[in-house]
């Protein structure tokens, strides 16, 4: 940093680093306009595609906890700059791939480096303010994510249209490498000095979540066995967990309630919230009549009032406490999600708008006040596992929505086309079976969450 700037000012370039590095992330939305290019260029399937995403998410996963613990006994810094070299390969590699094997290969290394990027990011962006800065730190990290989701979709299609398919992984190499270059504006944080990486736990923490992805993800038998594989792992991990002098992650706290029901909403709030972009784009185009330029657009009023939530997150934490803003927010996006289960084809495109909005907004609320509670749980030598736990709850509610939403949507269509209704009142019955139901069960979580009513509105 420079002399002549005040601390305030070189705080603001530092995090502004950090945030331009982290966005990396979310701008790989971006790669779901290209899908149909990806088809074509290499004769694919429409099923095929699906691997795209599965071998990120799967790489991103099994790596983002280790990679939060290496970040606390390393420094975020280091660990953050690691993961922007290593996205910026891979964004190179993705782009210049000559075949589909090769293609998920440099995407298996992308997961790798973008759980290193947000492994660390939260943390890094903590340790830059003090620490009653600490929610309006979590809001701009949340709007800024949010920002990138918003951005991706639009921006894909823009660059696949005018460059190809290799276009929405090259546009991201300046983003990554530049940031990368401007590391040594942001402040170091110190190792620890005490602790040593768990190499153990650590091989048994990633084959623990890349099986579970992987089993929730994989239908028929191989979806079983990654299953047995995900719990047998998950066993020995804890056991060797709670023998170990020097833990991952402090396995205690997830017996209070108070610990456990916020990680557990968060991965509802994100299968709630994901349901409405796994089936929405199918309602607009199809009964709506909407291109699918306009559908994109309309997505994005989520990301968009997430940004907001972010925002508005401060002010309720500051006013009501991080528990009771936390539960606000489910309840808001539940509410969008139940009143999308109602939409059809004659429904008014402002008021599918407003709700995606206000679902949004209830997303974003809740993603910042959880992870308050999630880093305020735990010491500050363990922020970066607490970064990656919000990161994973993220990801987890992501995968089983695309999986039980799709068998929920694909049974009530396939029922009513046996009945004989017509493919668009079949359709619409699919959709409104999968929503309703994604929505009822959460809903009823949320009940059971009150038999424990501190756990949102301690005294």
């Amino acid at each position: 940093m420079t002399s002549s700037a005040t601390p305030s000012a070189a705080r603001a370039q530092a995090l502004a680093i950090v945030l331009a590095g982290s966005i990396v992330a979310p701008l790989d939305s971006a790669v779901n306009a290209a899908f149909p290019a990806i088809n074509a260029a290499f004769g694919l399937e429409v099923a095929s595609i699906r691997w795209v995403v599965i071998c990120y998410l799967v790489a991103f996963s099994s790596c983002v906890m280790v990679s939060g613990r290496l970040g606390d006994l390393y420094g975020y810094r280091r660990v953050f700059g690691a993961g922007l070299l290593v996205s910026t390969a891979a964004f190179l590699a993705c782009g210049l791939a000559p075949d589909y094997a090769w293609l998920l290969g440099a995407r298996v290394v992308q997961g790798i480096g973008i759980a290193l990027v947000l492994g660390a990011a939260p943390a890094l962006a903590l340790s830059i303010y003090p620490e009653s800065e600490r929610t309006r730190v979590l809001a701009r990290f949340g709007a800024a994510f949010a920002g990138g989701l918003a951005l991706g979709p639009a921006l894909g299609g823009a660059l696949v249209d005018a460059f190809g398919w290799q276009a929405v992984y090259f546009a991201r190499l300046p983003l990554a490498l530049g940031a990368w270059l401007l590391l040594g504006r942001v402040p170091a944080t110190p190792q620890a000095s005490r602790s040593r990486f768990d190499i153990s736990g650590s091989t048994l923490l990633a084959t623990w979540s890349g099986s579970l992805m992987l089993g929730i993800a994989l239908p028929g038998y191989a979806g079983i066995a990654f299953g047995l594989l995900a719990v047998s792992t998950f066993a020995w991990f804890v056991v060797r967990e709670l023998r170990s002098s020097q833990p991952m992650i402090r396995l205690s706290l997830f017996q209070t309630a108070a610990f456990s029901v916020p990680n557990l909403a968060a991965v509802s709030v994100h299968f709630t919230g994901f349901i409405v972009f796994l089936l929405g784009p199918y309602l607009f185009v199809r009964e709506l009549g909407l291109t699918a330029q306009v559908a994109g657009l309309l997505l994005a009023l989520g990301p968009v009032g997430a940004m907001l939530g972010s925002a508005l997150a401060v002010r309720l934490v500051a006013n009501f406490g991080a528990r009771p803003a936390a539960f606000a927010g489910m309840l808001l996006n539940l509410a969008a999600v139940a009143v999308a289960s109602t939409w059809d084809g004659a429904t008014a495109i402002a008021t599918i708008g407003s709700w995606l909005a206000l679902g949004g907004i209830g997303i974003g609320l809740f993603q910042v006040t959880y992870s308050d509670l999630v880093i305020a749980a735990l010491s500050p030598e363990e922020r970066g596992v607490a970064s990656s736990l919000t990161n994973f709850t993220r990801t987890l509610g992501v995968v089983a929505c695309a999986v039980v939403g799709s068998a929920l949507f694909h049974g009530a269509e396939s029922q009513a086309l046996a009945e004989g209704a017509a493919g668009s009142a079949a359709f619409l019955k699919g959709y409104g079976f999968a929503f309703g139901s994604v929505a009822a069960g959460v809903g009823l979580f949320i009940v059971l969450t009150l038999l424990r009513p501190r756990v949102w509105f301690p005294r």
